[in-house]
C-alpha cells in the first residue's frame, strides 16, 4: 500500500491537486495537507479528512513573494520585510485576503496566512502548479504532526491520494505565524523563525485580541495519547518519577540542545504512543529562540485531562 501511496512523482501530485484532490506536502516544518486553495470542494476534504473545524483558518502555501502579493488586498510593508527576508522559509504572514480567496480556506476571516515553505520538492511542485496551495499539517487535527511521508500515511491512510516524500523535516515545528494586518506586527504562533530573528526585521506589538485568528492558536493541540507532564528541571522531573512503572514511563530533557531537539519533537512523541509509554516527563528549554516555540507546542500537548504542567 506504502509503495503506491508515496512516492516522489511531482507530476502525478500536480494531476491530483488539479482535480481537487489530497497530496501529501513535504515542507521543512511539518508535512502538510495539500489541496488547491481555489476548489471549494477540495478544500473541504481538507477539513473532512482531518475532522479539523471549519472555523480553523488554513495556511495558504505559494511559490513566491510575487504570487503572495496576488491573494491579499493591501500588501503591508511588515509583510514585503519579513517575505523578503524570510522566504522561502518558515514563517507565515496574515494579510488582508483578496476578494477571490475562499472563506472556506479563512475560517470565514478577511484574512489570509500566506507562506513560501523552505523546501526544494514542495517550490518544484507550487511553481508548476501557478497557484496557492492550501496545507495544513497532514494528521488528524489536534493531534501530533507528521514529520515523515511514513506519518502522513500512518494517521491518514488511503485518505490521501497521493504522498510527496521528500525525506524528514528538517525545522520539524510548524512556522511562526506573524499578523501584519495591523500598524504593528504581532507573532500569533511563535516557530522555526524565533521571535529574535523577526524584531531585527521589524518591530512587534502584543496579540491582545486571545481568539484564533490562526492555525495553532487553541490550547488543546499537538497531542500523543501519552499523559504529558512538563517540568522546569530535570531533577524535579525525575523526583516526581520515582514511584512510576520505569517500563511505561519515559524522561526528555528538551533543555539540553532545543535547536536539535525541535528537529525530532514530534517524532518522540509517536514513538512514546508506538512505545505503549503512558507517562511522558519532558524538562522545557529556556524561553528564548526555538524553545519559545517548543514550550507552546509542548504546552499545548499537555493541556488536556490527562496531561499537565509543573
Amino acid at each position: 500500500m506504502s509503495q503506491q501511496v508515496i512516492g516522489n512523482d511531482v507530476d502525478r501530485a500536480l494531476e491530483i491537486l488539479r482535480n481537487g484532490g489530497l497530496v501529501g506536502l513535504p515542507t521543512e516544518t511539518v508535512y502538510g495537507l495539500a489541496a488547491d486553495a481555489s476548489q471549494k470542494k477540495a478544500v473541504a476534504k481538507i477539513f473532512a479528512t482531518k475532522g479539523r473545524p471549519n472555523s480553523h483558518p488554513l495556511i495558504v502555501h505559494v511559490a513566491s513573494i510575487e504570487v503572495a502579493r496576488q491573494l491579499c488586498s493591501l500588501w503591508p510593508h511588515s509583510a514585503e520585510l519579513l517575505g523578503s527576508t524570510y522566504w522561502p522559509g518558515p514563517l507565515s504572514v496574515v494579510v488582508n485576503k483578496a476578494p477571490d480567496v475562499l472563506v472556506e480556506v479563512t475560517g470565514g476571516h478577511q484574512t489570509v496566512a500566506l507562506r513560501v515553505p523552505g523546501h526544494v520538492m514542495a517550490i518544484e511542485l507550487l511553481t508548476h502548479f501557478n497557484g496557492g496551495l492550501a496545507a495544513p499539517s497532514a494528521n488528524k487535527f489536534g493531534k501530533v504532526s507528521p514529520t515523515t511521508a511514513q506519518h502522513v500515511l500512518d494517521d491518514l491512510g488511503t485518505s490521501v491520494d497521493y504522498i510527496l516524500d521528500g525525506g524528514p523535516c528538517a525545522v520539524g515545528l510548524e512556522s511562526t505565524i506573524v499578523d501584519c494586518c495591523g500598524d504593528i506586527p504581532v507573532v500569533l504562533r511563535p516557530g522555526g523563525i524565533t521571535t529574535e530573528d523577526i524584531q531585527k526585521v521589524v518591530a512587534l506589538g502584543v496579540d491582545e485580541l486571545g481568539i484564533s485568528r490562526a492555525p495553532g492558536m487553541l490550547p488543546a493541540h499537538y497531542a500523543p495519547q501519552c499523559q504529558v507532564t512538563l517540568f522546569q528541571e530535570l531533577a524535579e522531573a525525575m523526583r516526581a518519577s520515582e514511584t512510576f512503572d520505569a517500563a511505561t514511563l519515559r524522561v526528555i530533557d528538551a533543555s539540553i540542545n532545543p535547536l536539535v531537539f525541535a528537529s525530532s519533537m514530534y517524532a518522540q512523541l509517536r514513538q512514546c504512543d508506538i512505545d505503549g509509554i503512558k507517562h511522558l516527563r519532558v524538562v522545557l528549554p529556556d524561553a528564548i529562540g526555538i524553545g519559545l516555540a517548543i514550550r507552546d507546542r509542548l504546552t499545548k500537548a499537555a493541556h488536556g485531562p490527562k496531561s499537565q504542567s509543573r
